[in-house]
Formats: C-alpha cells, sequence, structure tokens
C-alpha cells in the first residue's frame, strides 16, 4: 500500500513538480519549461527570484533569521512599517501590523473592528474570497469548497450581491439588496463593517463599481460602520497602481495586504486608521512569526522597486498587450467558448461561456491540460470555475508575455463547443 503524506485535501491545479524560476519562467524536475501566469497566485509581482528580493533575503539570514516582535523589537519590522504606512495612498495617520498572511490580516480585522465598535455583524459579497480560516471562510461568498463539512460558521456574516460591469451586477441592484437586507434580516446598527475586494480576485477578477464603492463609503460613514478593503490579490501594484481601491475615489478605515507585498516570502499586514489600530488592550495583537526579519527585508527590497513610475508602465504595458491580443481575438471569433475580458489594468480575467451564454466550466479544465502540454501555466477562477485569470509577473519580458500569449491563442482555438 502506497503511502502519500501529503493531504488528499488539497486540490492541486497543474500535477507537475516544480523545480526553479527565474521571472516569469518556471521549470519542472523533468526539465521542462513553463510560461507562468499564475504567479503563485498572485504573490509573484516582480517575478521568480527578483534579484533584488533575493539579495535582500540573503543578507538578513546572515544577520537575524528570527524574533518574535512582540517579545523584542527588532529593525526589519520597525523599518518596514515606517515605508509601508508611507506607501498606503491615503490621507488620514496609517499604523498597523504585520501577520503571517492575508488570511491572518483578515482574521485581526475582524478582532479590530469588534474592539472598535463593540459589534459583530459583517457584510461581505458574493463570489468574495478572504482566506481559508474558520472565521475567514464565512466572509467568502461561495459554499463548496470551501464551507463544506466544517460545520457552524463564526458571525454573523451576510452578503450581498457585487456590483460590477464585469459580471452584469448594477449599482442599482446592488443597493436594492442592501435596503431588503436591512429591512428584513439586520438592523443596520448592529453592523461592525463592510469588507470588499476593490477587483474580486477568485471571483473571476470582476471589477467593483464606482459608483456603488462611493455610495458604500458615503453609507458606512453616515451610519457609523467600518469599511475594509481587501488588496491582499489586487494590491502592490496588480492594477496598475499601489492598490486598487485608489481608482474607486474612496479611502477604506483599514486595509488587508498580503501576496505580492514580500517578493514570495510569507508575510500580510492589516493597516488602518490609527485610532482603529490603537483600540485593543496591550497584547491584543501580536504573533509569533508576524513579520519575520527575513520577510521584512524582502518587503523593503519590494517597495523599493515597486516606485509608481515602474507599477504604472509595468501595469500599461501588460494591459495593454492583454487587451490588444483579446479584441484580436473577439474579431477574428477565435473560439465560441471565448466570453468577456474581466478586471482592470493587469489584473485581468478571460471568461469561457457556452453558446447560450452559460459558464463553460468543461473547456476551462480543458483549457488548462492543453496551456500545460504547450508550457503555459493558467489558473481558473470564479463561481463555476469558467475564468481564467492572467498573473503573469509585472516584470515578465514582453517577449515572454507574447509568447505565453500565443500559446493561449492556440489553445483556445483548440476548445471544444
Amino acid at each position: 500500500m502506497s503511502h502519500d503524506p501529503i493531504s488528499q485535501s488539497i486540490s492541486i491545479v497543474h500535477p507537475i513538480s516544480l523545480s526553479h524560476g527565474k521571472n516569469a519562467e518556471v521549470w519542472d524536475t523533468a526539465g521542462k519549461r513553463y510560461i507562468d501566469f499564475v504567479g503563485g497566485i498572485g504573490v509573484l509581482n516582480l517575478g521568480h527570484c527578483h534579484p533584488a528580493v533575493v539579495e535582500a533575503i540573503r543578507e538578513q539570514a546572515t544577520r537575524l533569521t528570527h524574533y518574535a516582535f512582540n517579545a523584542a523589537p527588532h529593525t526589519p519590522y520597525i523599518e518596514l512599517m515606517e515605508r509601508l504606512t508611507a506607501f498606503i495612498p491615503v490621507s488620514y495617520p496609517v499604523s498597523g501590523m504585520l501577520t503571517n498572511s492575508g488570511a491572518e490580516a483578515a482574521e485581526n480585522a475582524l478582532k479590530i473592528v469588534r474592539g472598535a465598535t463593540g459589534r459583530t455583524a459583517v457584510i461581505a459579497f458574493d463570489g468574495a474570497f478572504h482566506g481559508r480560516t474558520l472565521a475567514t471562510l464565512n466572509l467568502n461568498g461561495k459554499v463548496a469548497p470551501y464551507k463544506q463539512k466544517v460545520g457552524v460558521l463564526p458571525g454573523p456574516v451576510y452578503h450581498l450581491p457585487y456590483p460590477s460591469a464585469d459580471n452584469g451586477v448594477t449599482c442599482a441592484e446592488a443597493l436594492k439588496a442592501m435596503d431588503r437586507l436591512f429591512s428584513v434580516e439586520i438592523d443596520v446598527s448592529d453592523i461592525a463593517c463592510f469588507i470588499i475586494e476593490p477587483v474580486q480576485g477568485e471571483g473571476g477578477f470582476l471589477a467593483l463599481d464606482i459608483e456603488f464603492a462611493q455610495a458604500l463609503r458615503r453609507f458606512c460613514d453616515a451610519k457609523n460602520i467600518l469599511l475594509i478593503a481587501d488588496e491582499i490579490q489586487s494590491g502592490f501594484g496588480r492594477t496598475g497602481q499601489r492598490f486598487a481601491f485608489s481608482r474607486l475615489g474612496i479611502e477604506p478605515d483599514l486595509i488587508l495586504l498580503g501576496k505580492s507585498i514580500a517578493g514570495g516570502v510569507p508575510l500580510g499586514a492589516v493597516v488602518g486608521r490609527k485610532a482603529l489600530m490603537d483600540n485593543l488592550p496591550k497584547g491584543g495583537l501580536g504573533g509569533t512569526y508576524s513579520g519575520n526579519p527575513i520577510a521584512c527585508a524582502a518587503a523593503l527590497a519590494t517597495l523599493d522597486v515597486m516606485t509608481d513610475d515602474h507599477l504604472q508602465r509595468w501595469g500599461m504595458q501588460q494591459g495593454a498587450a492583454i487587451v490588444s491580443r483579446y479584441e484580436t481575438w473577439r474579431a477574428r471569433h477565435l473560439s465560441p467558448c471565448l466570453g468577456r475580458l474581466t478586471g482592470v489594468g493587469a489584473m485581468r480575467g478571460i471568461e469561457l461561456t457556452n453558446a447560450d451564454g452559460t459558464p463553460a466550466s468543461r473547456q476551462l479544465t480543458q483549457l488548462l491540460g492543453l496551456a500545460r502540454d504547450a508550457g503555459l501555466l493558467l489558473m481558473p477562477s470564479g463561481k463555476s470555475r469558467h475564468i481564467i485569470r492572467l498573473l503573469a509577473p509585472l516584470t515578465i519580458e514582453p517577449e515572454v508575455l507574447e509568447e505565453g500569449l500565443d500559446i493561449l491563442q492556440t489553445c483556445l482555438a483548440q476548445l471544444d463547443e
């Protein structure tokens, strides 16, 4: 009887074993090369093994590999928080804490808003993804597979439709659903916060309706409700600017960070209004590994590279290349399954649909295999797993991006109807 030491509850998208990578390319243990449009699911905006990040990790590893910040502070944590809070494009004073992951940032944000408001109810959105820990599971706007078999989840949590031009849900429809929620389900005075992704990640790279975002900000201000922006996947340049909430013309009260914050090293953060971040008693926030020195050094190197000029140029170049190629495919009727292009900037999704408009989930599974065989790694998303999310490193060489899009074009043309 064979023994597999890895839990079979972990789902694998690509049944290969990777050996090494450089920028937007990876190689498996058989030596086969792939162009990487997955980027560790949005973690590698600066690509695999960015030289500045690698050098920062190597140098820090010779000085201090770990110390728990709440036992004794260390300089990488202090320096990173100074840089990170200055990097957040809001008008108010920012403070925060470092975490091990985006999910842990979301968990701590829930503690912070409970402490600040004395309320517990949270409003999240259909299609949302905020993590795999027990409290964040309930925030997710999708049952399978995340909420199956785990019983009653921490709450209360309520969900509203996510309004976006990418899914056809209008601002008016979402506001009507919100009005119904507070008429039928729960008293508005019991709501601690709304949590929302400026661009949904797992949900299919859907860009939030700007009118709704501004209406939501006004509503929260009027009702003394806090607004959390989950920028874990959309942040650090993915949309061509530092964070995706800036395009909405709003300022959240708390912001969740993770994924590309540290060039591939596990790190997250929750940052926001100083009065909120300071409201819990001493010792109410912290963690053994949170803000590990090596992760902080990697994040500092990441911020050095992520200048506004770089982010704007990278986002514009990658976004323009994807849009141009997609429009050509549509004009040529490349595939009957080719649906709409979702998202903004370099955070783009390609929807696959059947002739009757239903999600083409089967063809997307076929596409994953065809592309992998041809040397391109893709990642699915969307409620019905029918949207390809394009997460190539922002630093991808233009010729490698074009090569990857060539492969995608060839594979799209081969899909079954």
